[in-house]
Protein backbone atom coordinates (compact mmCIF):
# COMPACT_ATOMS: atom_id res chain seq x y z
CA UNK A 1 0.00 0.00 0.00
CA UNK A 2 2.91 2.18 1.03
CA UNK A 3 4.09 2.00 -3.25
CA UNK A 4 0.59 3.06 -3.98
CA UNK A 5 1.22 6.00 -2.17
CA UNK A 6 4.52 6.69 -3.01
CA UNK A 7 3.27 6.39 -7.21
CA UNK A 8 0.94 8.94 -6.49
CA UNK A 9 2.83 11.31 -5.24
CA UNK A 10 5.29 10.83 -7.96
CA UNK A 11 2.66 11.15 -10.97
CA UNK A 12 1.64 14.35 -8.86
CA UNK A 13 4.84 15.84 -8.58
CA UNK A 14 4.72 15.10 -12.56
CA UNK A 15 8.16 12.78 -11.95
CA UNK A 16 6.96 10.44 -14.53
CA UNK A 17 10.64 8.65 -15.09
CA UNK A 18 10.29 8.14 -11.21
CA UNK A 19 6.91 6.69 -11.45
CA UNK A 20 7.67 4.01 -13.92
CA UNK A 21 10.32 2.97 -12.31
CA UNK A 22 8.33 1.91 -8.93
CA UNK A 23 5.83 -0.09 -11.66
CA UNK A 24 8.06 -2.09 -12.83
CA UNK A 25 8.96 -2.96 -9.47
CA UNK A 26 5.40 -3.58 -8.45
CA UNK A 27 5.10 -5.75 -11.14
CA UNK A 28 8.32 -7.51 -10.66
CA UNK A 29 6.73 -7.89 -6.96
CA UNK A 30 3.50 -9.38 -8.30
CA UNK A 31 4.43 -11.67 -10.55
CA UNK A 32 7.05 -12.70 -7.64
CA UNK A 33 4.11 -13.53 -5.70
CA UNK A 34 2.51 -15.50 -8.34
CA UNK A 35 5.26 -17.20 -9.22
CA UNK A 36 5.66 -18.42 -4.94
CA UNK A 37 1.50 -19.35 -4.96
CA UNK A 38 2.41 -21.29 -8.24
CA UNK A 39 5.14 -23.38 -6.41
CA UNK A 40 3.73 -24.02 -3.28
CA UNK A 41 0.30 -25.37 -5.48
CA UNK A 42 2.86 -27.25 -7.94
CA UNK A 43 4.26 -29.00 -5.26
CA UNK A 44 1.12 -30.28 -4.09
CA UNK A 45 0.19 -31.56 -7.54
CA UNK A 46 3.29 -33.66 -7.76
CA UNK A 47 3.17 -35.16 -4.18
CA UNK A 48 0.01 -36.12 -5.40
CA UNK A 49 0.96 -37.33 -8.22
CA UNK A 50 4.17 -39.15 -6.73
CA UNK A 51 1.76 -41.26 -4.54
CA UNK A 52 -0.83 -42.21 -7.22
CA UNK A 53 2.56 -43.64 -9.41
CA UNK A 54 4.23 -44.90 -6.46
CA UNK A 55 1.22 -46.93 -5.07
CA UNK A 56 -0.27 -47.55 -8.01
CA UNK A 57 -3.60 -46.33 -6.79
CA UNK A 58 -5.89 -43.00 -5.96
CA UNK A 59 -8.34 -42.21 -3.75
CA UNK A 60 -11.07 -39.73 -3.96
CA UNK A 61 -9.19 -37.33 -1.77
CA UNK A 62 -6.02 -37.45 -3.89
CA UNK A 63 -8.12 -36.96 -7.37
CA UNK A 64 -10.15 -33.84 -5.51
CA UNK A 65 -6.71 -32.33 -4.63
CA UNK A 66 -5.46 -33.08 -7.74
CA UNK A 67 -7.99 -31.20 -9.68
CA UNK A 68 -8.00 -27.77 -6.72
CA UNK A 69 -4.35 -27.36 -7.33
CA UNK A 70 -4.85 -27.77 -11.14
CA UNK A 71 -7.60 -25.22 -10.43
CA UNK A 72 -5.86 -22.80 -8.25
CA UNK A 73 -2.87 -22.61 -10.98
CA UNK A 74 -4.39 -21.92 -13.91
CA UNK A 75 -6.18 -18.99 -11.83
CA UNK A 76 -3.65 -17.55 -10.27
CA UNK A 77 -1.55 -17.93 -13.93
CA UNK A 78 -4.38 -16.03 -16.12
CA UNK A 79 -3.88 -12.28 -16.65
CA UNK A 80 -7.40 -10.96 -16.68
CA UNK A 81 -7.28 -8.30 -18.79
CA UNK A 82 -5.21 -9.59 -21.95
CA UNK A 83 -6.77 -12.66 -21.53
CA UNK A 84 -2.95 -14.38 -21.58
CA UNK A 85 -0.95 -16.18 -18.88
CA UNK A 86 2.07 -14.90 -16.94
CA UNK A 87 4.09 -18.13 -17.08
CA UNK A 88 4.33 -20.32 -20.62
CA UNK A 89 4.40 -23.92 -20.44
CA UNK A 90 8.23 -23.93 -20.16
CA UNK A 91 8.41 -21.34 -17.07
CA UNK A 92 5.81 -23.82 -15.58
CA UNK A 93 7.91 -27.02 -16.13
CA UNK A 94 10.78 -25.19 -14.59
CA UNK A 95 8.81 -24.73 -11.49
CA UNK A 96 7.56 -28.23 -11.43
CA UNK A 97 11.05 -29.37 -11.42
CA UNK A 98 12.42 -26.95 -8.85
CA UNK A 99 9.72 -28.73 -7.07
CA UNK A 100 10.57 -31.87 -7.26
CA UNK A 101 12.41 -32.58 -4.95
CA UNK A 102 10.24 -31.20 -1.81
CA UNK A 103 7.31 -32.99 -3.21
CA UNK A 104 9.07 -36.58 -3.13
CA UNK A 105 10.60 -35.95 0.70
CA UNK A 106 6.51 -35.08 1.44
CA UNK A 107 5.11 -37.57 -1.03
CA UNK A 108 7.97 -39.92 1.51
CA UNK A 109 6.15 -38.86 4.32
CA UNK A 110 2.51 -40.04 2.97
CA UNK A 111 3.20 -42.90 0.31
CA UNK A 112 3.11 -46.50 1.94
CA UNK A 113 2.27 -45.05 5.34
CA UNK A 114 6.23 -43.31 5.50
CA UNK A 115 8.15 -46.97 5.19
CA UNK A 116 10.03 -45.55 2.61
CA UNK A 117 12.91 -42.96 2.21
CA UNK A 118 12.42 -39.98 -0.50
CA UNK A 119 15.04 -42.26 -2.56
CA UNK A 120 13.73 -45.05 -2.67
CA UNK A 121 10.26 -43.50 -3.09
CA UNK A 122 12.41 -42.03 -6.14
CA UNK A 123 13.49 -45.24 -7.44
CA UNK A 124 9.86 -46.56 -7.72
CA UNK A 125 8.76 -43.47 -10.01
CA UNK A 126 9.89 -41.74 -13.37
CA UNK A 127 10.59 -38.28 -12.50
CA UNK A 128 10.02 -37.03 -16.07
CA UNK A 129 6.78 -38.96 -16.69
CA UNK A 130 5.18 -37.29 -13.72
CA UNK A 131 6.49 -33.87 -14.72
CA UNK A 132 4.96 -34.46 -18.32
CA UNK A 133 1.69 -35.54 -16.31
CA UNK A 134 2.07 -32.41 -13.99
CA UNK A 135 2.13 -30.02 -16.84
CA UNK A 136 -0.37 -31.71 -19.03
CA UNK A 137 -2.86 -31.41 -16.48
CA UNK A 138 -2.28 -27.16 -16.14
CA UNK A 139 -2.45 -26.84 -19.67
CA UNK A 140 -5.67 -29.10 -20.07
Amino acid sequence: MEELLELRQLLEQNKIHEALVLVDELEEMSLSDKINKIDSYGVILLIHLIKQKAEKRSTRSWDVSIENTVREINKINKRRKSGGVYLNPSELMDILQQGYQVALKRAALEAFEGRYEAQELAAMVDREDILSEGLKLIQQ
